[in-house]
């Protein structure tokens, strides 16, 4: 069995800060919003593919600059990125092969990962959607099959856990079973419910959880 890990929202607690960073932008350029519809409606997506729907429902563009000043502020608060509580612990419990796979570029998700002492804890099986493979983003399943061809492993027995419906949608459509994560900062009403609806098969709210999850989704899958 192989275990495989989102990153942003999952380990590391930084959809926040990103949320929070664009939001602010986006307020600067009258667009309002609050942090839960936010979280949403694009959790999980790229910058890029944000402001390119925002665009598509305002029928018209936003300023060419907008991506890197949601960057630039998003760095000004990155030092602020903690580990999601019980990370390290999970991980001192978790027996199976692991990797991560995620939509953020391979730079920052290094920068991220070491921040949190995440990264030796995973590497080399550390993949960017948009690095790998046909390098398609969630939810395209592009990252989760590149990630089960590489580690020799039937998408079958792959266990996915995602904090968002993107990726959620993704790993079923690689047919990988799922645990929803809905226990880091950026989680809002009705994120559980939202995960399910994508596929997750169960959700949990504390890291420590997952390894016995794991387990009871391990057994049933065997009767």
């Amino acid at each position: 069995m192989l275990v495989i890990f989102d990153c942003d929202g999952t380990l590391v607690d930084t959809e926040i800060i990103w949320a929070k960073a664009s939001i602010e932008v986006f307020q600067e350029e009258d667009l309002e919003m609050d942090l839960d519809s936010y979280n949403s409606t694009y959790a999980g997506m790229t910058n890029a593919e944000i402001v390119q729907l925002i665009e598509e429902e305002l029928e018209r563009s936003l300023p060419f600059d907008i991506l890197q000043r949601i960057e630039d502020r998003a760095m000004q608060k990155i030092e602020t990125m903690k580990v999601i509580e019980g990370a390290h612990e999970m991980l001192d419990q978790l027996d199976y092969p692991r990797c991560v796979c995620s939509n953020t570029g391979s730079e920052r998700l290094e920068s991220n990962m070491r921040r949190g002492d995440l990264w030796d804890r995973f590497r080399p099986y550390v993949y960017s959607a948009m690095e790998v493979g046909t390098k398609q983003p969630k939810p395209d399943p592009n990252v989760f099959l590149h990630a089960a061809t590489v580690l020799e492993t039937d998408p079958a027995d792959c266990i996915v856990i995602e904090d968002s419906t993107h990726g959620v949608q993704a790993a079923c459509q690689a047919g990988m079973r799922v645990i929803g994560f809905i226990g880091a900062s950026h989680s809002y009403p009705g994120h559980g419910e939202h995960l399910m609806d994508a596929g997750a098969e169960t959700v949990v709210r504390r890291l420590v959880d997952i390894p016995a999850t794991i387990e009871a989704l391990k057994d049933w899958h065997e009767k």
